[in-house]
């Protein structure tokens, strides 16, 4: 699957151990499909610009992979004032690969909630709290409003690396 190049770029950026995490519980789908909430998916998790019926290499997805956590990192160092540790940082860029940054007024995220306030999780690492915020992590394992298998067992194993010491 993922090649050394790959592994090399994220572990540049400090977040090698969130691939792991993309690849376990995203798996790699060549075909685009319809996610639990009803938004056209390809590779591992991408969404951006995707219609059903397209398809894509497995080189392509290991580049969309790239890209979408290189993204998720930029947001995460966009919100949090704080410093992190490498696991603390790969774990909230995986949440923020699978959740997003939120936006006011439309949707819940690790930057900002639908009504506009920060999300309790980036109010608690800012505030030096970085475990409680690992902890949070758990109440996040709805897709609409449904509890969801593969989130509880994901945020599982977000949280249990977060609250690993480097």
């Amino acid at each position: 699957m993922a090649t050394d190049n790959i592994r090399n770029r994220l572990a540049a950026a400090g977040i090698a151990a969130a691939l792991s995490l993309i690849i376990t519980f995203e798996g790699t789908r060549q075909n685009a499909y319809l996610d639990p909430v009803s938004i056209p998916t390809i590779c591992r998790g991408h969404t951006g610009g995707v219609k059903l019926g397209q398809t894509a290499t497995i080189e392509q997805c290991d580049e969309l992979t790239v890209q979408d956590l290189l993204k998720a990192k930029a947001v995460l160092d966009s919100c949090v004032k704080v410093p992190l540790n490498n696991n603390q940082r790969a774990a909230f860029t995986s949440f923020i690969f699978n959740v997003g940054p939120g936006k006011e007024g439309v949707k819940d995220g690790f930057c900002v909630l639908r009504s506009g306030r920060p999300s309790t999780m980036l109010r608690l690492i800012n505030a030096g709290d970085a475990a409680s915020a690992c902890r949070e992590m758990s109440k996040w394992v709805y897709a609409g409003d449904k509890a969801l298998q593969g989130l509880v067992r994901r945020r599982a194993a977000e949280r249990e690396l977060c609250l690993r010491p480097e």
